[in-house]
């Protein structure tokens, strides 16, 4: 299984749309579940509620600006390799405040896709979309070029 967490709802209609089609196609490989928290603007109450949704089993990985840069087929092999030792891979997408450093902590894997910034919801669709190609170049499927 694939976990998202994330804090904050999608209120554009255009993002939902975005993510649902991905959350559709990546449920074809693999079981997806995408759970959004209350954005809270509280670092600490926000890992409270993240650390209710992960397990002691779950491989995490934390989005961060900080973390390891990976291209497309790299990510892709990380899936791969991960899923031999662990039934679950959890991301965790943070706040504008970002991740509590206890999280952060946690997290198995800290994973960058940029040293900028990016609107939350488009965020999610950007990982859902690298998560989907991940399954297509896995599958020796046309797509990823």
């Amino acid at each position: 299984m694939i976990k998202i967490i994330c804090l904050g709802k999608i209120k554009e209609d255009y993002l939902n749309n975005l993510i649902n089609d991905y959350k559709t196609r990546i449920n074809k490989y693999h079981k997806l579940e995408i759970i959004e928290l209350k954005d809270e603007n509280n670092l600490l109450n926000e890992k409270i509620n993240i650390e209710h949704h992960i397990t002691p089993n779950d491989y995490v990985i934390a989005l961060d600006i900080d973390g390891n840069m990976l291209d497309s087929v790299s990510l892709a092999k990380k899936l791969d390799e991960t899923f031999i030792t662990h039934s679950t891979i959890t991301f965790i997408i943070g706040s504008s405040e970002g991740l509590h450093e206890d999280i952060k902590k946690r997290a198995n894997y800290r994973l960058s896709f940029s040293k900028m910034t990016f609107p939350h919801g488009l965020f999610r669709g950007i990982l859902l979309e690298q998560i989907y190609r991940s399954f297509k170049i896995l599958n020796n499927e046309k797509y990823h070029k």
